[in-house]
Parts: C-alpha cells; sequence; structure tokens
C-alpha cells in the first residue's frame, strides 16, 4: 500500500478507521525528510496492513500547529485513536521496523489503563 495524504478533511477519519496509523509530518525543503521518504516508503510497501500517510506541514499549517509540530521530518504513530509515539528526525528503516514491531505488539489495554491513572492522579 502507498502512502496517503493527509490535510484536515481526511485526518480524523483515517486515524478512527484504522487500528494503527503512522503519520510521516514532512515538508518539501527539508533534507532529512527527503532522505526518510524512502525509508517511509518501503516500510508502506512492506507493511501492508497499516496505513502510512504523510502531511505536508507547509499545505496543512493547521494540521502542523494542531500537533505542536515544531521540527521535521516529525513520526507519529496512533494506535487505537490514540497517539502512542511521536519523535523528531529520521529514523533508519531498522528503527522504523523495530517502532512497527513494537507498535504492533502494543498491550494497548494496558496503555489505557495508565492514561486513566494518569488522568485520575491531575484532578
Amino acid at each position: 500500500m502507498a502512502t496517503i495524504d493527509l490535510n484536515e478533511e481526511n485526518f480524523e477519519s483515517t486515524v478512527n478507521g484504522s487500528p494503527i496509523v503512522l503519520v510521516d509530518f514532512w515538508a518539501p525543503w527539508c533534507g532529512p525528510c527527503k532522505s526518510f521518504a524512502p525509508v517511509y516508503e518501503a516500510a508502506a510497501e512492506k507493511y501492508t496492513d497499516i496505513v502510512f500517510a504523510k502531511v505536508n506541514t507547509e499545505e496543512q499549517q493547521g494540521l502542523a500547529g494542531y500537533f505542536n509540530i515544531r521540527s521535521i521530518p516529525t513520526l507519529m504513530v496512533f494506535r487505537d485513536n490514540i497517539i502512542i509515539f511521536s519523535e523528531a528526525g529520521a529514523l533508519p528503516s531498522s528503527g522504523l521496523e523495530m517502532l512497527i514491531e513494537q507498535v504492533s505488539t502494543l498491550d494497548m489495554d494496558e496503555v489505557r489503563r495508565q492514561i486513566a491513572e494518569s488522568e485520575a492522579a491531575q484532578g
């Protein structure tokens, strides 16, 4: 599966409609973004059960602002509508594959329990 371009109209439905969504926030002028693009595309071809999406921060400034994107590329991972990873910087192929494996095997019931505990402790 190829990557899909996200915008304000399709972002929410894409994240809500798939169990695992990886989102690459990038810009056309960004050198590290250009070097990460082939790694990201190769992973999208390999892991066809996962949605790989891209947000052009130049064109989608509202989304970039909403997610507080300060550096690009930034990779964000959603699992069951929960952001479970967000980090700036281009990953090597091995690092991206390791992240995908960890995301795929994550115990989401435990994640939800930890979120509930954290929210309860805050007030």
